[in-house]
């Protein structure tokens, strides 16, 4: 099991020296396989620009060192550098999980504050850990900061991030959470200048239509089943009533509806990220399973294993 109180705080001088030996451990794995065919392909992949460059080049590191174990063509003395590069990983992930809880209060300290009705403090903590994590991985030593500072916008992120997804009673898209942070923004903005704020000035600043202003300024953190929606209905109006004449249809909905799941499942999924999901969500009948315990029996990390199940999500959602 999990425990944080085994992680304890760094000073300054510790913290810069686990950051280089963990940034060390990553140039030593990627040096080992470095020579193996098919692995400057994976990590000289061309970034996108959402993608941060440090972390996509570790995430890039791990892809090349797994899919170099899983290769049948290899020599004895590759899979030997393969298997050294491996333990490189290992090392410098425990490096990174001694840096990012050597902070392991933060958490605590943002949650406090951050805490709502729909999104409890442990839950916030636990997000918290993923911004410490994130947060290690990025972390510069050479900068002159202390992880400390560095990590606790990382993880004030992560949280804040959680409750616009997590903390409402209907959720809004990632999207649309973006677009209303864009409007309030905005509207702040006008405010102060002494403009009077409308739908049609947010419209042209935003970049979007007025409908769309409409629709979102009227979110808040609940959705009414009387507000009003597209073509002027409510959401309560929109949702088809449970009388007999439209059972048939429900039920050919839902039908069609789980079709294209399992379709999606099995095909577009591979096997490690089919195991993960039915494992940990107990599918199928199964026992639900922590990420730890899955990562065991892959032999890869818990981190590892929650970026398999995120890509897995991906996957079925550009698939539906």
């Amino acid at each position: 099991m999990f425990n944080a109180d085994q992680y304890t705080t760094l000073s300054a001088e510790e913290e810069v020296r686990v950051s280089r030996a963990m940034r060390r451990a990553e140039a030593s794995a990627r040096e080992a396989i470095c020579d193996i065919s098919g692995v400057d392909d994976i990590l000289q992949q061309r970034r996108r620009r959402s993608q941060k460059t440090r972390a996509i080049l570790v995430e890039r590191l791990i892809d090349a060192v797994e899919q170099c174990e899983q290769r049948e063509d290899l020599t004895v003395e590759q899979r030997a550098c393969v298997g050294r590069a491996r333990q490189h990983l290992d090392e410098a992930e425990g490096l990174r999980w001694r840096l990012a809880l050597s902070a392991k209060h933060i958490p605590r300290l943002e949650a406090a504050r951050l805490s709502n009705p729909l999104m409890g403090r442990e839950d916030l903590v636990q997000y918290g850990y993923l911004g410490l994590l994130d947060a290690a991985v990025r972390f510069d030593p050479d900068r002159g900061i202390r992880f400390t500072s560095y990590a606790r916008w990382w993880v004030r992120a992560q949280m804040t991030r959680s409750i616009e997804h997590g903390g409402r009673s209907v959720r809004l898209p990632g999207g649309a959470v973006e677009q209303i942070r864009r409007l309030r923004s905005i509207t702040a903005e006008l405010e102060s200048d002494g403009v009077a704020v409308t739908d049609q000035i947010l419209a042209e600043e935003s970049g979007l239509s007025t409908r769309r202003v409409r629709f979102l300024l009227s979110r808040g953190d609940v959705i009414s089943m009387d507000d009003s929606h597209d073509e002027g209905l409510s959401l309560r109006e929109r949702i088809p009533d449970s009388q007999p004449h439209g059972a048939a249809d429900d039920q050919l909905a839902t039908t069609e509806l789980l079709g294209r799941l399992s379709h999606a499942f099995d095909d577009i999924l591979d096997d490690r990220e089919k195991y993960i999901l039915r494992h940990h969500y107990g599918l199928d009948g199964l026992e639900p399973r922590s990420m730890t315990s899955i990562g065991k029996s892959l032999d890869l990390s818990r981190e590892r294993i929650r970026q398999l199940e995120v890509r897995a999500f991906e996957n079925l959602r550009n698939a539906i």
